[in-house]
């Protein structure tokens, strides 16, 4: 009976080790590719927060060595470059660029105000919504006299903004738009 006594006791013992490790193993394992999960989403998520994680990060560490004056002044020198931009038109409109930037027989896309602004002859400005009428995505380019949205191939004119090919279904609803000195100014 003794060995009956033994045997039992034995080996739990025996097998206690061998799992343990096995169960660490595993746990070191599981921990491992988690952490690596984890780990490899942190970048992912830190460039989905874009500038605003980005600038308190290197306000807070800069703070210390003094760049901070320096932070202060970019941001100072936007709104002074916005000021005049915004103040320059006598109609009271929004200045969308010089009129040095739009080509005759071209355009330029304004994507922030979301417009584009075509010359099809000189001294000849005409605006347009820069929202394509296919999916609402904004047009890309103005090449060889079309307006092109490069998301599914959408053409327009640059004289009234009719489609001439691709899935759009209506043309670019037209935009006032005039020249004040040397900007092009979008009007109400």
């Amino acid at each position: 009976m003794s060995d009956d006594t033994m045997a039992p006791t034995t080996t739990p013992q025996q097998d206690a080790p061998a799992n343990g490790p096995l169960r660490d193993r595993r746990t070191v394992l599981r921990c491992a590719a988690i952490a690596a999960l984890a780990g490899a989403s942190a970048p992912i998520l830190a460039a989905c927060g874009g500038g605003d994680n980005a600038g308190s990060g290197s306000g807070t560490a800069p703070s210390t060595t003094g760049s901070e004056p320096s932070s202060s002044a970019p941001s100072s020198s936007a709104p002074s470059s916005s000021a005049p931009s915004s103040s320059a038109p006598a109609g009271g409109g929004t200045v969308l660029g010089p009129v040095s930037d739009v080509p005759v027989g071209g355009g330029k896309v304004f994507t922030d105000a979301k417009v584009v602004v075509t010359q099809p002859t000189a001294g000849q400005f005409k605006g347009f919504s820069a929202v394509c009428t296919h999916q609402g995505n904004i047009v890309g380019s103005v090449q060889d006299g079309q307006i092109v949205c490069p998301f599914h191939n959408s053409h327009f004119k640059i004289t009234d903004g009719s489609v001439t090919s691709g899935p759009a279904p209506s043309p670019l609803p037209a935009v006032s738009v005039a020249v004040e000195g040397s900007n092009i100014v979008q009007t109400a």
